[in-house]
Protein backbone atom coordinates (compact mmCIF):
# COMPACT_ATOMS: atom_id res chain seq x y z
CA UNK A 1 0.00 0.00 0.00
CA UNK A 2 1.20 3.74 -1.34
CA UNK A 3 1.00 6.09 1.80
CA UNK A 4 1.26 8.69 -0.64
CA UNK A 5 -1.69 7.10 -2.71
CA UNK A 6 -3.22 7.08 0.31
CA UNK A 7 -2.70 10.54 1.27
CA UNK A 8 -3.67 11.78 -2.02
CA UNK A 9 -7.12 9.61 -2.04
CA UNK A 10 -7.69 10.90 0.95
CA UNK A 11 -7.71 14.58 -0.27
CA UNK A 12 -9.49 13.82 -2.73
CA UNK A 13 -11.91 12.23 -0.38
CA UNK A 14 -11.82 15.35 1.78
CA UNK A 15 -12.44 17.66 -1.13
CA UNK A 16 -15.86 15.75 -1.95
CA UNK A 17 -14.95 14.72 -5.25
CA UNK A 18 -17.78 12.98 -6.57
CA UNK A 19 -15.83 10.88 -9.30
CA UNK A 20 -13.67 9.82 -6.90
CA UNK A 21 -16.46 8.07 -4.64
CA UNK A 22 -17.81 6.64 -7.78
CA UNK A 23 -14.39 5.69 -8.68
CA UNK A 24 -13.94 3.92 -5.50
CA UNK A 25 -17.70 1.84 -5.07
CA UNK A 26 -16.64 -0.07 -7.92
CA UNK A 27 -13.20 -0.56 -7.59
CA UNK A 28 -12.16 -3.49 -5.24
CA UNK A 29 -9.02 -2.70 -4.88
CA UNK A 30 -9.80 0.54 -2.63
CA UNK A 31 -11.25 -1.88 -0.01
CA UNK A 32 -7.97 -2.02 2.25
CA UNK A 33 -6.72 1.70 2.13
CA UNK A 34 -10.61 2.19 3.52
CA UNK A 35 -10.10 0.22 6.16
CA UNK A 36 -6.68 1.81 6.53
CA UNK A 37 -8.48 5.20 6.55
CA UNK A 38 -10.81 4.24 9.48
CA UNK A 39 -7.59 2.86 11.72
CA UNK A 40 -5.34 5.74 11.29
CA UNK A 41 -8.47 8.39 12.00
CA UNK A 42 -9.33 5.95 14.64
CA UNK A 43 -5.98 6.05 16.19
CA UNK A 44 -5.38 9.82 16.03
CA UNK A 45 -8.91 10.66 17.28
CA UNK A 46 -8.00 8.26 20.40
CA UNK A 47 -4.19 10.00 20.83
CA UNK A 48 -6.23 13.11 20.99
CA UNK A 49 -8.43 12.10 23.74
CA UNK A 50 -5.71 10.22 25.70
CA UNK A 51 -3.59 13.57 25.76
CA UNK A 52 -6.37 15.43 27.22
CA UNK A 53 -7.27 12.65 29.57
CA UNK A 54 -3.05 12.57 30.29
CA UNK A 55 -3.00 16.45 31.12
CA UNK A 56 -6.01 16.31 33.16
CA UNK A 57 -4.06 14.19 35.50
CA UNK A 58 -5.79 10.67 34.50
CA UNK A 59 -3.56 8.28 32.95
CA UNK A 60 -5.33 4.99 33.54
CA UNK A 61 -8.52 6.69 32.13
CA UNK A 62 -6.71 8.32 28.95
CA UNK A 63 -5.29 4.51 28.27
CA UNK A 64 -8.83 2.73 28.28
CA UNK A 65 -10.57 5.45 26.82
CA UNK A 66 -7.88 5.25 23.57
CA UNK A 67 -8.20 1.39 23.45
CA UNK A 68 -12.38 1.31 23.50
CA UNK A 69 -12.47 4.56 21.80
CA UNK A 70 -10.30 2.98 18.66
CA UNK A 71 -12.41 0.03 18.91
CA UNK A 72 -15.87 1.99 18.95
CA UNK A 73 -14.46 3.87 15.90
CA UNK A 74 -13.87 0.98 13.64
CA UNK A 75 -16.95 -1.16 14.89
CA UNK A 76 -19.57 2.06 14.27
CA UNK A 77 -17.44 2.26 11.13
CA UNK A 78 -19.09 -1.29 10.10
CA UNK A 79 -22.16 -0.89 11.65
CA UNK A 80 -22.66 2.66 9.40
CA UNK A 81 -21.98 0.82 6.44
CA UNK A 82 -24.45 -1.84 7.45
CA UNK A 83 -27.30 0.44 8.41
CA UNK A 84 -27.05 2.70 5.30
CA UNK A 85 -27.18 -0.06 3.17
CA UNK A 86 -30.51 -1.51 4.24
CA UNK A 87 -31.92 2.12 5.10
CA UNK A 88 -30.79 3.20 1.49
CA UNK A 89 -31.93 0.02 -0.33
CA UNK A 90 -35.08 -0.82 1.56
CA UNK A 91 -36.62 2.97 2.06
CA UNK A 92 -35.27 4.33 -1.27
CA UNK A 93 -34.48 1.21 -3.16
CA UNK A 94 -30.66 2.19 -3.14
CA UNK A 95 -28.08 0.25 -5.40
CA UNK A 96 -25.01 0.07 -3.40
CA UNK A 97 -23.77 -2.92 -1.87
CA UNK A 98 -22.14 -3.25 1.66
CA UNK A 99 -18.40 -3.58 0.17
CA UNK A 100 -18.83 -0.58 -1.71
CA UNK A 101 -20.08 1.13 1.47
CA UNK A 102 -17.22 0.18 3.16
CA UNK A 103 -15.20 1.55 0.93
CA UNK A 104 -16.92 4.79 0.02
CA UNK A 105 -17.60 5.69 3.97
CA UNK A 106 -14.06 4.65 5.01
CA UNK A 107 -12.39 7.37 3.52
CA UNK A 108 -15.40 9.31 4.27
CA UNK A 109 -13.96 8.48 8.13
CA UNK A 110 -10.94 10.66 7.01
CA UNK A 111 -11.58 14.23 8.68
CA UNK A 112 -12.27 12.70 12.23
CA UNK A 113 -8.58 12.54 12.02
CA UNK A 114 -8.90 16.21 13.32
CA UNK A 115 -10.35 14.60 16.20
CA UNK A 116 -6.30 14.38 17.38
CA UNK A 117 -6.53 18.04 18.26
CA UNK A 118 -9.09 17.44 20.46
CA UNK A 119 -6.56 18.21 24.17
CA UNK A 120 -6.03 21.78 22.96
CA UNK A 121 -7.49 23.82 25.72
CA UNK A 122 -10.74 25.84 24.63
CA UNK A 123 -10.32 25.07 20.84
CA UNK A 124 -9.51 21.23 20.65
CA UNK A 125 -13.16 19.92 21.29
CA UNK A 126 -14.39 22.79 18.51
CA UNK A 127 -12.22 21.33 15.77
CA UNK A 128 -12.75 17.68 16.90
CA UNK A 129 -16.59 18.62 15.90
CA UNK A 130 -15.77 20.09 12.74
CA UNK A 131 -13.95 16.98 11.62
CA UNK A 132 -16.98 14.88 12.65
CA UNK A 133 -19.50 17.24 10.71
CA UNK A 134 -17.25 17.40 7.50
CA UNK A 135 -16.95 13.83 8.10
CA UNK A 136 -20.80 13.38 7.71
CA UNK A 137 -20.46 15.81 4.78
CA UNK A 138 -18.26 13.45 3.15
CA UNK A 139 -20.82 10.49 4.38
CA UNK A 140 -23.82 12.00 2.61
CA UNK A 141 -21.54 12.40 -0.98
CA UNK A 142 -19.98 8.53 -0.78
CA UNK A 143 -23.79 7.52 0.05
CA UNK A 144 -25.79 9.56 -2.91
CA UNK A 145 -23.08 8.36 -5.53
CA UNK A 146 -22.84 4.92 -4.13
CA UNK A 147 -26.48 4.14 -3.55
CA UNK A 148 -27.55 6.85 -6.50
CA UNK A 149 -29.78 8.78 -4.25
CA UNK A 150 -31.25 11.95 -4.78
CA UNK A 151 -29.73 14.63 -2.41
CA UNK A 152 -32.72 14.44 0.41
CA UNK A 153 -32.79 10.60 0.38
CA UNK A 154 -29.14 10.35 1.08
CA UNK A 155 -29.15 13.17 3.37
CA UNK A 156 -31.97 10.91 5.45
CA UNK A 157 -30.00 7.64 4.95
CA UNK A 158 -26.43 9.19 6.10
CA UNK A 159 -28.39 11.17 9.24
CA UNK A 160 -30.64 7.69 10.55
CA UNK A 161 -27.21 5.52 9.79
CA UNK A 162 -25.11 8.46 12.08
CA UNK A 163 -27.45 9.03 14.59
CA UNK A 164 -28.31 4.63 15.38
CA UNK A 165 -24.14 4.90 15.07
CA UNK A 166 -24.60 7.58 17.86
CA UNK A 167 -26.61 6.18 19.76
CA UNK A 168 -24.82 3.11 20.30
CA UNK A 169 -21.39 4.28 20.56
CA UNK A 170 -23.48 6.69 23.68
CA UNK A 171 -24.66 3.52 25.04
CA UNK A 172 -21.62 1.57 25.26
CA UNK A 173 -19.48 4.48 26.37
CA UNK A 174 -21.82 4.82 29.55
CA UNK A 175 -21.65 1.18 30.30
CA UNK A 176 -17.78 1.37 30.17
CA UNK A 177 -17.85 4.67 31.88
CA UNK A 178 -20.28 3.79 34.67
CA UNK A 179 -18.14 0.33 34.97
CA UNK A 180 -14.66 1.94 35.27
CA UNK A 181 -16.04 4.78 38.02
CA UNK A 182 -16.94 1.19 40.09
CA UNK A 183 -14.10 -0.18 39.71
CA UNK A 184 -11.79 3.17 40.54
CA UNK A 185 -14.35 3.38 43.76
CA UNK A 186 -13.15 -0.20 44.23
CA UNK A 187 -9.76 0.46 44.19
CA UNK A 188 -10.39 3.63 46.29
CA UNK A 189 -9.57 6.38 43.45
Amino acid sequence: MDFNSMLANVRRAMSLDRSFYQEVAYNERYSQEALMVVIVAAVLTGIGGFLGGVLGGNFGGALIGLIVGVILAVAGYYIWAYIVQFVGKSMFQGQATVPQLLRTLGYAYAPTALGVLSFIPCVGGLIALIGSLWSLVCGFFAVRETHRLSDGQAIVTVVIGWLIVFLITMAVGLVFGVGFLGLGLLVGR
